[in-house]
Order: C-alpha cells, then structure tokens, then sequence
C-alpha cells in the first residue's frame, strides 16, 4: 500500500509543479511581453504553492528525507537511537494529527461556512486549504507506517 501512496503522491506533486511552472510562465509573458497582467495567476501560483508544499511535506516524510537535526542521532548508541527514532515519529503524528488533521479540518469547514472565496479565482477557500487535512492524514500513515517498520527492524 505505500508503494501506491508514494506513486500517487509523486504523480499529483508533478502535476502541481508543472501547473505552478505554467502559471508563473504566464504570469510573466503577460506582464512583460504582453504588458497586460493576468489577474489570477498570482493567486493560483500562491495556492498552488500551498498544495506543492504540503504534499511536498507528506512525501518526504514517507521518504525520511526530511529536514531534520540529528546530533543526538548520531551520538546514540542502537538502543536509543530506535528510542529517540520512535519518539520522533510519533511527535510527527502529533503534531499532524492536532494542527493538520483537526486545525486543517476546522479550517476548511469554517471557510465553507462563511463562504470565503478567493479575490481572482472567486474559488471557495475551503478547496484551497482542503490540503491541511489529506497532507496530514498522509503524514499520519507514513509516521505509522514508519513507526511500525523501526519496531519490526528493532526485532530482528
């Protein structure tokens, strides 16, 4: 199963780029060469940025490639070192659990509530923040995932 999350996420995180690299493309062909402006492209490149980084986040989480200060790693013998490893795992979980997962969830439902769309696109701002919650829960499988495979490696 994780094999298929990491191809979906790394087709989906292709696709974003590559739109956000048209969009910037165009944003600057229609300022500078066609001296007219687009008036969406500077918010579709933001919340293409926005999706880029946190699908971005959820993939090299999945990876273990993320940014990461491991002094303490690296001077741990095996058995703490599977210790501090589990317990940042599972400060990974938490924190995407409680800020992504349930403040992205409540983040979306309020801007549908309110109905808050966008100045350019007039999209709905729950679509655009929707990301908080599915990058989160992606973080949240990858940190199990993660947790349960140091668990199974310690074992042997």
């Amino acid at each position: 199963m994780r094999r298929h999350v990491d191809s979906i996420l790394e087709k989906l995180l292709i696709l974003l780029l590559s739109i956000l690299v048209i969009d910037v493309l165009w944003q600057v062909i229609s300022r500078y060469i066609l001296s007219s402006p687009s008036s969406f492209t500077d918010e579709l490149a933001g919340f293409l940025l926005i999706w880029v980084s946190l699908f971005g986040a959820a993939y090299v989480t999945g990876r273990q490639e993320h940014l990461a200060i491991d002094l303490l790693l690296q001077k741990s013998n095996i058995k703490n070192k599977t210790r501090l490893e589990l317990f940042i795992h599972v400060a990974i979980f938490l924190f995407s659990f409680f800020v992504l997962v349930i403040g992205g969830a409540w983040l979306v439902y309020s801007r549908f509530i309110l109905e808050v769309k966008s100045a350019a696109l007039q999209l709905p701002l729950g679509y655009v923040y929707i990301v908080l919650p599915v990058s989160g829960l992606i973080i949240l499988f990858y940190s199990i995932d993660n947790s349960l495979n140091l668990l199974k490696s310690e074992n042997k």
